[in-house]
C-alpha cells in the first residue's frame, strides 16, 4: 500500500516537473520571438517613427483644425478627443501584427520556425506581444503630446492608467484577429489592404471624434453599441469622468468583449497557423 502511494506521489511529482518545463520553454520561446520582432524596429526605425507620427498628426489635426467646429456639452473637446485617439492608435497598431506575419510568411521565416523544436503558438504569441510592447511605447509618446496640447486628467492617475491598460488589453485581443488576416494573405501588402476595411468602420463609425447622437439614425445604433465605441466610452469614463450615453458599465462590457475576442480568435489563429503549414 505504501509503495503504491509512493509511486503515485512520484508520478505526480514527475508530471508537475514536466508541466513546469513545458511552461518554461513556452515562455522562453515567446520571449525569443518577441525579442526578434522588437529588434526589427531597431533595424528599421522609420517604421516605428511613422507609426508614432501618424497618431500625433491626428491629435494636431482634430485639436486645432476640426476641434473648433465640434462642440461637446460639459467637456472640452481636447478631453473628449484624446481617449478616442488612444483607442484609434492601439487598434491601428494591432494591424501591424497581421502585416508582420504575412511578411514573415512571404520571406519563408515562418517555415524556418516550423522546423525548429519550439512551441508553435510561440510564433504567434511572440508577434502579438511585440506589437503590444510597441503600442505601449507609442502610447507613452502620445500621452506627452496630449498633455502638451491641453489634455488634462479629470479623475486620478490610477484611473487614467487603468484606462490605458484597458485599451491595451482590448488591442491585444484584437491583434489575434489580424493574426488570422496575416496568415490568410499572400503578402504584407495584401494583409494591409485586407485589414483596413475591417478597422476603419469600427474606428470612424464610433464615438471617437464626434458624439454618436450627431450621426444619422440608421448609423447611430451600430455606432453606439459596437465594441470600439464601448471601449472609447469606458476610456473616457476612466480618464476624464465623461459618462457614456449607452451604458453605465462600459468598463465591464469592454472586458467582456476583450475576453470573448481572445477566446474566439486565439484558437482560430492557432488553427489557421497549423493548417497553413
Amino acid at each position: 500500500m505504501k509503495s503504491e502511494q509512493l509511486h503515485i506521489k512520484s508520478e505526480s511529482r514527475s508530471n508537475n516537473i514536466k508541466y513546469l518545463r513545458s511552461a518554461y520553454w513556452l515562455i522562453s520561446d515567446i520571449l525569443t520571438i518577441t525579442k526578434r520582432s522588437l529588434i526589427t524596429y531597431t533595424r528599421i526605425p522609420q517604421a516605428l517613427f511613422f507609426s508614432t507620427l501618424q497618431p500625433v498628426m491626428f491629435v494636431l489635426l482634430f485639436r486645432y483644425v476640426f476641434g473648433g467646429a465640434i462642440p461637446i456639452k460639459n467637456i472640452q473637446y481636447v478631453n473628449y478627443l484624446i481617449p478616442g485617439i488612444f483607442v484609434q492608435t492601439v487598434l491601428f497598431g494591432s494591424v501591424s501584427t497581421g502585416i508582420g506575419l504575412a511578411e514573415d510568411l512571404q520571406k519563408g521565416i515562418i517555415e524556418r520556425f516550423r522546423a525548429l523544436p519550439m512551441s508553435k503558438i510561440a510564433v504567434l504569441a511572440g508577434r502579438t506581444v511585440a506589437d503590444l510592447v510597441r503600442n505601449i511605447f507609442v502610447i507613452i509618446i502620445l500621452t506627452g503630446v496630449a498633455f502638451a496640447v491641453g489634455f488634462r486628467v479629470e479623475t486620478s492617475v490610477i484611473f487614467f492608467i487603468s484606462g490605458l491598460l484597458l485599451l491595451l488589453v482590448f488591442a491585444f485581443a484584437i491583434s489575434w484577429g489580424f493574426t488570422i488576416v496575416g496568415l490568410s494573405a499572400p503578402n504584407s501588402e495584401t494583409a494591409q489592404v485586407m485589414s483596413f476595411p475591417l478597422i476603419f468602420p469600427l474606428t470612424f463609425a464610433s464615438s471617437a471624434f464626434v458624439p454618436v447622437a450627431s450621426m444619422p439614425s440608421w448609423l447611430r445604433g451600430f455606432a453606439t453599441y459596437q465594441p470600439v465605441s464601448v471601449l472609447i466610452d469606458a476610456s473616457r469614463k476612466l480618464m476624464v469622468n465623461f459618462p457614456s450615453t449607452a451604458s453605465n458599465w462600459t468598463v465591464d462590457e469592454t472586458l467582456i468583449w476583450s475576453v470573448g475576442a481572445l477566446i474566439v480568435l486565439l484558437p482560430l489563429a492557432v488553427f489557421k497557423f497549423n493548417r497553413s503549414g
